[in-house]
């Protein structure tokens, strides 16, 4: 019988700060929770507790606008000194309206005002509305780096996932996506599989670490939940090592572009 899907937050994660160790954080509260790490467990880890302990905080005050920030802000409505960001952080402008910035990250993925956030932000002093946080160097490096941390104290073969919050272009409302994967598949193709009906499957890939982003953002909350790691058990596809990549449409088959 196949074990069932359980997603369970880790309990007591402190507010994190720049250098803190999230793998020995992580560890706690899986012990704080009581939960017996088994082979094929994922744990799912909210994109900015990764950037805050990477030290991905950004004071505005230091930021100084270029000549085209200036204008992409003037075109956007926003901060200046955030348009500057942005440009840094991204590859493209893809579409922009006012307060929002469509963008092809330098990640390679499309998501608005290359997810630099300024909710649940703070940094030293007190200008806490001049802080921002931009999105991790590297996900799947930090995911792996995390990953291997742990492996090395519970002696499992696991899977960590890094996720972010991204808007879609054919619905409304924001959902969890995969931003950095270890040790599970991002994309699971079942194309060759048979049907309930026997049909053979010609096209069908399962976005399977965005599914799993979805409902863990779901569990996480999006406001003041602070429930940024959730446990999984029972994740349906077996495990394996992937890279983010796999999951990024190549421009030229992006119907949106």
């Amino acid at each position: 019988m196949t074990e069932p899907l359980t997603l369970t937050p880790l309990p007591s994660i402190p507010l994190i700060q720049p250098g803190d160790d999230l793998g020995l954080i992580i560890q706690q509260a899986i012990t704080r929770a009581g939960i017996n790490l088994l082979d094929g467990d994922i744990i799912v880890i909210a994109q900015k507790i990764v950037s805050k302990s990477e030290g991905r905080l950004v004071n505005l005050r230091t930021v100084e606008p270029s000549q085209r920030a200036i204008e992409l802000a003037c075109a956007t409505e926003k901060d200046p000194r955030i348009t500057e960001l942005v440009l840094q952080e991204s590859k493209e402008i893809l579409r922009m309206r006012p307060r929002t910035v469509i963008v092809e990250h330098r990640l390679g993925f499309v998501c608005a005002n290359a997810g630099i956030d300024h909710s649940n932000v703070r940094g030293e002093g007190d200008e806490r509305e001049e802080w921002v946080l931009l999105l991790p160097e590297d996900p799947d490096a930090s995911a792996r780096k995390i990953r291997q941390e742990l492996e090395g104290i519970y002696r499992i073969r696991w899977g960590v996932m890094i996720i972010d919050s991204h808007g879609r272009a054919w619905r409304n409302g924001t959902t969890g996506v995969a931003i950095g994967l270890s040790g599970l598949p991002g994309l699971v193709d079942l194309r060759g599989h048979p049907d309930l009906f026997g049909y053979v499957l010609q096209i069908t890939q399962v976005g399977a670490a965005d599914e799993l982003a979805a409902g863990a953002s779901l569990i996480m909350g999006q406001a003041a939940e602070a429930t940024p790691v959730v446990h999984v058990r029972g994740f349906p596809y077996p495990l394996r090592e992937s890279e983010l990549s796999e999951l990024l449409r190549p421009k030229e088959m992006d119907l949106f572009r």
